[in-house]
């Protein structure tokens, strides 16, 4: 079952925003704006830089989570977001006798899907087995696996990177799995900065416009209700 917690995080990652932006506009040290800094004023400066664009004071505070219950599947997606970093359960030190596996809503649903998508696992599984039994390393063995394995990965982003990963992964366009990650991190976030995060979410729902075309989804109203609630 899919698990995110999040681990660490730039401690009051707010007031460090607000002091990268006052600090480009000041004479004073980076300590000294700091406890200039109201919370009431961290707040106004955090919504302002969020609404200009102003990016790169994101970069000063990053965020820290550790994922369980996902699939190959999915980090293979979760890599292509480069400005992050990764450490993900080797396949090639851990064994995978028995491995877990992560069954997609429309096989589990499908009956007649769910009892072939099993049956190909076991059969994975016994090759694995097989294959280490007659001497063949972790590494080698591992080729057999299914994208479909239950893995585990540590990632750590930004606050820029992540407001970016939520434009794409929380759209309804996004694979289900890692839109359902990308929720769980967004609600993370929130209950530590949530005037940072006060309107993350997919694109339309951070710009108020759909920028997918004719590939949209359809549900821009439904989206963007989740804006105002």
């Amino acid at each position: 079952m899919l698990k995110v917690t999040l681990l660490e995080h730039t401690p009051d990652p707010e007031r460090v925003v607000a002091m990268a932006a006052r600090l480009c506009y000041s004479s004073s040290g980076a300590a000294e704006l700091a406890e200039k800094l109201s919370e009431e004023r961290v707040k106004e400066m955090v919504e302002k830089i969020v609404s200009l664009g102003h990016a790169s004071c994101l970069e000063h505070v990053s965020f820290t989570f550790g994922v369980e219950g996902v699939s190959r599947v999915l980090t293979h997606q979760l890599v292509r977001h480069r400005i992050a970093s990764y450490d993900q359960q080797s396949q090639r030190y851990v064994a995978a006798h028995g491995f877990q596996y992560i069954t997609p809503p429309s096989i589990a649903e499908n009956p007649e899907a769910k009892e072939k998508f099993d049956q190909i696992i076991g059969q994975i599984r016994e090759a694995y087995d097989a294959l280490t039994e007659l001497g063949i390393p972790k590494e080698d063995a591992r080729y057999v696996l299914a994208n479909a394995t239950e893995t585990k990965i540590l990632v750590t982003m930004n606050a820029r990177t992540l407001l970016h990963f939520f434009n794409l992964r929380c759209c309804n366009r996004a694979q289900w799995e890692i839109r359902a990650m990308a929720y769980q991190m967004l609600a993370l976030v929130k209950n530590v900065a949530p005037t940072l995060f006060h309107n993350a979410g997919a694109s339309c729902v951070n710009t108020g416009r759909c920028p997918e075309g004719k590939m949209t989804c359809g549900k821009f109203n439904e989206m963007m209700k989740l804006r105002e609630d």
